[in-house]
């Protein structure tokens, strides 16, 4: 049983008050557990795992559970327990988890098909990872065994391209989104300016060469760092990280296209340091988009439009820590784990699940290092 019932009947009864008002869509069922996992991916040596209580809200460290080099990225199996790593060295591990110590056993590793490697997608229908390989400049999908296992490098697409910014003197694959209907991946390069849009081929578990210019070109010295679809799939959103700036676009399905719509400044008006923005995630709702705006160290939340796809400013708020880098949402809706880098350390927010407002907890545990954070379902 969970250990604090008041805020969830506090919910309960705000959500049918607002659903008799006829004012919201119902909200996801809160969840709890006293005893979750959530693993941090670092800049340094080793993988460090969390233990979080979601029903009130509290962090422990449980250290580092795999000592590998540079584990930029974790993403976890969405039905079996194993957990996949992306390597800077330009390799994918795969580790069993074990859920009552959160210790990681090495189940085998595989090339990500680049140097570099920083972002890793599950498609679950197709059972595909898709590996971005920031040093290389190139995107690769890899096979997922039965058993969880990573296979071999089935395709690897390789961009070309440049941009004004001392960053972008060569091609930065920085992650993928698969779209709603499996048939295409966006993948966001920082240094070549353009947000390439590659077919999926579900079956072989392969990408296709975009020749015939689906690929979007964003102003120069943008830097797309984050692509992902909008609930309905109908509207993309592209977080770009050297101008700092959000855009809305239309969603062609059939097509293959983007089509911008919307172009918003993450940074607050007359700010004159340099601009950054590091991460992007979508309520499961589809109500709200949440920002990292890692020049200001700021968190931004933006109302999502659900007829047009656009976005208005809805909060801004100190993230906690300097080196805002990722960040991660509890399935309940109820929580958002953030990484900052410099500061070395991963900060707790209460998120209100009707009003998508986020509050700092300060609860907060060590940790070098960190540039990624997620829950293990």
């Amino acid at each position: 049983m969970c250990s604090e019932r008041r805020p969830f009947i506090a919910t309960l009864v705000l959500a049918a008050t607002a659903l008799l008002a006829g004012c919201v869509t119902p909200p996801q069922m809160p969840r709890c557990s006293a005893d979750e996992l959530a693993y941090v991916g670092t800049d340094g040596t080793g993988l460090r795992a969390l233990r979080f209580d979601s029903c009130a809200g509290r962090l422990a460290s449980l250290g580092v559970v795999a000592d590998v080099a540079k584990p930029r990225w974790t993403t976890p199996h969405p039905r079996l327990p194993v957990l996949y790593a992306a390597l800077d060295s330009g390799r994918v591990a795969a580790f069993a988890v074990d859920r009552a110590s959160g210790a990681l056993a090495v189940l085998n590793e595989a090339p990500a098909g680049g140097a570099g490697t920083t972002h890793l997608l599950l498609d679950a229908p197709s059972q595909t990872l898709l590996a971005a390989n920031f040093g290389a400049g190139s995107v690769s999908t890899l096979a997922v065994q039965p058993d969880g296992r990573v296979g071999p490098t089935i395709s690897t697409r390789q961009a070309s391209g440049s941009g004004p910014h001392r960053r972008q003197a060569s091609p930065h694959a920085h992650g993928s989104a698969v779209d709603p209907g499996g048939r295409y991946v966006l993948v966001p390069d920082l240094g070549a300016d353009r947000v390439f849009v590659y077919g999926l081929n579900r079956a072989t578990r392969t990408l296709a060469a975009d020749d015939v210019g689906r690929s979007l070109v964003v102003p120069p010295g943008s830097g797309p760092r984050r692509a992902l679809f909008g609930r309905d799939g109908r509207f993309a959103y592209v977080l770009n990280e050297l101008s700092a700036e959000l855009m809305v676009l239309a969603w062609d399905g059939a097509q293959g296209l983007l089509t911008p719509q919307q172009t918003l400044a993450v940074s607050t008006p007359g700010f004159q340091g340099v601009r950054s923005a590091s991460e992007m995630l979508l309520s499961a709702d589809g109500r709200f988009l949440y920002v990292g705006n890692r020049g200001e160290h700021l968190l931004t939340v933006y109302r999502v439009d659900a007829a047009s796809g656009a976005l208005t400013l809805a909060q801004r708020l100190p993230s906690g820590g300097e080196g805002l880098w990722a960040f991660d949402l509890h399935a309940s809706g109820r929580w958002l784990l953030v990484a900052h880098y410099r500061s070395n350390r991963v900060q707790l927010f209460a998120v209100d699940p009707l009003t998508g407002q986020l509050t700092d907890t300060g609860r907060t545990v060590e940790s070098p290092a960190p540039v990624s954070v997620g829950f293990m379902p």
